[in-house]
């Protein structure tokens, strides 16, 4: 494993005491020194990761963010999204890491009207999923990914899923609601079909 993905693995875990943190705790009572002993490393070496307290959750909520983008690069183009994700779904929310992430970064989202400082950690995790999925968009479109429209496309997607991850976030974990794998899916179908202003959505091929 070479110097950056043993930093980034490293960063996550300690992203994963923090988010536990911030839930349990709370954002403001939770400290620097708080999340280094529950890491079971400095107070300095969390410094060394991190720029700033709320950045110290960006790797959880991203690698879920990155998780999914990842997902979208195995789309056929002989299968619409809804095809797609109706069969790969299933199987992509029962991977344990996916689930124990996804769970922390639910109860993130669910705390945001509460928690704002936490929002520029939500904010730059979407962003990396958007740059990720400006390659999407350019293979099904057929173009580049530098042309305006697929990044157009790729931002106004993200932005549709993001409200998506914070509404079903609050649902579940603020008002108790059960969602279904089924509905989850639906509801990003929607989104993307939403935020889609390239013919992307049905097959292509």
């Amino acid at each position: 494993m070479t110097d950056e993905p043993r930093l980034e693995s490293a960063r996550l875990a300690v992203s994963r005491h923090a988010a536990r943190l911030f839930w349990e705790k709370g954002f403001d009572a939770t400290s620097g020194d708080d999340i280094a002993a529950a890491a079971g490393i400095s107070t300095r070496t969390v410094w060394r990761y991190f720029r700033s307290k709320e950045a110290c959750v960006e790797p959880v909520l991203k690698v879920s963010e990155l998780r999914f983008a990842a997902l979208l690069k195995q789309w056929p183009k002989t299968e619409s999204i809804d095809q797609f994700l109706a069969r790969s779904m299933a199987a992509f929310v029962t991977d344990d890491a996916m689930v124990r992430d996804s769970i922390a970064a639910v109860r993130i989202l669910a705390v945001l009207h509460r928690e704002p400082a936490l929002r520029s950690a939500w904010l730059m995790a979407c962003h990396e999923a958007e740059v990720e999925l400006v390659g999407v968009v350019a293979d099904r479109a057929s173009r580049g990914v530098d042309d305006f429209a697929v990044r157009l496309c790729a931002a106004s997607i993200t932005a549709a899923m993001r409200l998506v991850d914070e509404e079903i976030s609050s649902a579940v974990i603020n008002d108790g609601l059960r969602v279904s794998t089924e509905e989850v899916t639906a509801r990003i179908v929607l989104a993307i079909r939403a935020g889609a202003i390239l013919p992307i959505c049905d097959a292509v091929a």
